[in-house]
């Protein structure tokens, strides 16, 4: 009797986790639009430009160049930057006046003291297969040159958006013990050397540091929405005022199993498109979401005086 109870409780436990692996994968691949050519099998940064058309960068390895994508998700156009290495490019964003910003900034093992964002002309614009950037090299203050310990490994770096004539900085979390807090830098948007502003921070979670980095950072359009990207999350704060992103409300959209999710950014107001890396066949797509439709959890609501 009591090893079919056990059976029982056995099969019953198996079918509950197959349930929810099914629904974490549904809630995903629910959102699939397309899978991203095999080159881009990096896909680090992604961005419309001003024509709608998607536009995508490769982490470190790849030349330093930008790929137009179809609509199918094949490469339509290549665009190398002259003058850029691809140390580590980890993220790309675009100001209100379509110029693009790629960032090569990535600092896994928080030893890069000088990182570099490249400015280029808007991609529209751009008629040939090369173009040359203007060149924004930024460091951390707080890299003095003295060694860093393992509680201070906050100077990864994957994420981050334009905003008047800066661009804010989301750092990727290293810290042992991993605190899931992501620091926001500020910097200028023209070509200088900078030493990066420290003005805010966030938490996003503290129980496993693959699941709650920050890899993508996006402003929707009209700069009243700003999203972050982790392996399992979109993060959305609004009714913000001026740069203090995490000053309104924040919500957090689930989106299911986790894969390698390393870019994001906004097709318009309401709908946002991410992208995963491939790994082991799994991933290498381009996913939709509509704000409006998604199932958010409310984790903050902002006190009323902030709105």
């Amino acid at each position: 009797m009591l090893k079919k109870s056990l059976l029982t409780v056995f099969i019953l436990s198996v079918t509950i986790i197959g349930i929810l692996v099914g629904s974490s994968i549904y809630t995903l691949y629910s959102k699939k639009r397309l899978t991203v050519d095999p080159k881009l099998r990096e896909i680090s940064g992604i961005e419309f430009d001003k024509f709608n058309r998607l536009w995508a960068i490769n982490d470190s390895g790849d030349q330093p160049k930008l790929y137009r994508l179809n609509e199918d998700g094949s490469i339509a156009k290549e665009i190398l930057v002259t003058n850029a290495k691809n140390i580590d490019w980890e993220d790309m964003t675009q100001n209100k006046f379509g110029h693009f910003f790629l960032g090569d900034f990535g600092n896994n093992k928080n030893d890069r003291k000088w990182l570099t964002i490249y400015k280029i002309e808007n991609p529209i614009d751009i008629k040939s297969n090369t173009t040359e950037a203007e060149i924004i090299k930024f460091t951390y203050p707080e890299m003095d040159g003295s060694p860093i310990q393992p509680e201070q490994r906050n100077f990864d770096l994957e994420a981050f958006v334009a905003l008047g004539r800066h661009l804010y900085l989301f750092t990727k979390n290293r810290t042992e013990p991993f605190d899931g807090i992501t620091k926001v830098y500020k910097v200028g948007d023209h070509a200088a050397n900078f030493d990066a502003q420290l003005i805010d921070s966030f938490q996003t979670c503290t129980t496993m540091e693959k699941l709650c980095w920050i890899t993508s950072a996006a402003l929707s359009p009209d700069r009243t929405k700003l999203v972050l990207l982790d392996s399992t999350s979109i993060w959305l704060f609004e009714n913000y005022q001026g740069d203090k992103f995490f000053s309104g409300d924040v919500s957090r959209i689930d989106l299911g199993i986790v894969t390698q999710k390393e870019a994001i950014t906004f097709y318009d107001d309401n709908t946002i498109v991410f992208t995963d890396e491939e790994f082991k066949g799994i991933g290498g797509n381009a996913y939709v979401i509509k704000l409006d439709e998604a199932e958010k959890k409310v984790i903050r609501k902002a006190p009323k005086n902030n709105q």
